[in-house]
């Protein structure tokens, strides 16, 4: 909404800017056009600024989860190979993130 009432102000201070000729006696209409257009384009810049802190998520994840599993694991006693095989080390500082879905909240009880 912020940035539809800012487009409108832009809008309007444009017209009186460039589009009205009009001499009024103790109002100058291309400066009042001018400081609509400055304080819509200020509207829409903080609208579009503020934009992520007025959503439903900005107290917190609600229904999703990222998981970071490290991609080393805790030293396991070696298996006798049946045939010799080169050992594997994992790359390090890789890791993994799994995402997960969490559903909304438990169902109520059953309609009567």
């Amino acid at each position: 909404m912020g940035v539809a009432v800012g487009l409108i102000l832009a809008a309007f201070g444009a017209i009186l800017t460039w589009a009205v000729n009009a001499d009024v006696s103790g109002l100058n209409v291309n400066t009042v056009g001018v400081i609509l257009m400055i304080v819509g384009i200020l509207v829409v810049l903080l609208d579009i600024f503020w934009w992520r802190s007025w959503t439903w998520y900005a107290a917190g994840p609600a229904r999703s989860r990222r998981t970071y599993v490290r991609d080393t694991a805790a030293p396991v006693a070696p298996v006798a190979p049946a045939a010799p095989v080169q050992p594997v080390q994992p790359a390090a500082g890789r890791r993994v993130v799994v995402d997960e879905e969490v559903g909304g909240p438990p169902a109520g009880p059953p309609p009567p």
